[in-house]
């Protein structure tokens, strides 16, 4: 538990600084525990050391953690989610990232029995090894989501691009950002779009600066295991 505490207080730190420096408010900047990777104890040393939001991205692991992890915590799934797989776990989460095509919005319907909390995935770098809505079809796609009463459209997410030029980095989280504003000006009753799901563990504070509500960390916050041991 003392490596997640330590952890988190550097992240917090980090966040702090740089939310500071552009005018932002640091509890509008939530943590994502991102335990894909861990235990289910670590886990549960994630909510013990004040973590409430944990995201998985495979159902497997997801529900092997939630039979255990029955209170505190906030379920986010980060993954990209397979149609088919809907069912095991949409009642299971509270925070969908990966919203991106219609058919998912449609089983997502058939199956949810609560309104789902998501974020609109969108592939802003246009990369073909990402998923996501292009930045183009952000507005149409979001507009037909209205007839879907169990989808409330929080938010955007995006992957930045695996490179160490911060400034490709930084033009795709502005992008987003620009994106969201546009979404949020509209006025949308099933997508206010306030939030915006971007930043990981090695671009997190670009992504702070760029208006990052959620930010998702794991091997930076809690580790991994398999190289911890």
């Amino acid at each position: 538990m003392t490596l997640i505490i330590n952890n988190l207080q550097e992240i917090q730190q980090k966040i702090k600084k740089v939310a500071t420096r552009v005018g932002r408010q640091v509890e509008d900047v939530s943590i994502i525990a991102v335990t894909k990777q861990v235990s289910t104890e670590r886990a549960i040393e994630a909510l013990d050391a004040g973590l409430v939001q944990l995201g998985e991205n495979r159902p497997e692991s997801l529900l092997e953690k939630r039979a255990t992890i029955t209170e505190r915590a906030t379920w986010h799934y980060i993954g990209s989610m397979q149609t088919r797989k809907v069912k095991q776990v949409i009642n299971e989460i509270d925070y969908l990232h990966s919203l991106d095509r219609i058919s998912l919005a449609e089983e997502i319907e058939k199956r949810a029995s609560h309104i789902v909390n998501c974020f609109v995935q969108v592939n802003v770098s246009g990369e073909e090894s990402k998923h996501g809505v292009l930045p183009q079809e952000v507005i149409p796609f979001i507009e037909q989501l209205v007839q879907y009463s169990h989808i409330r459209v929080v938010g955007l997410m995006t992957m930045a691009p695996n490179t160490e030029n911060q400034e490709v980095v930084r033009d795709v989280f502005r992008n987003l950002k620009n994106l969201q504003l546009e979404v949020e000006n509209n006025g949308y009753a099933h997508a206010p779009c306030h939030d915006l799901s971007m930043g990981m563990s090695n671009d997190y504070e670009i992504a702070v600066e760029e208006g990052a509500t959620y930010v998702r960390i794991g091997t930076a916050l809690v580790g991994n295991e398999r190289r911890d041991s």
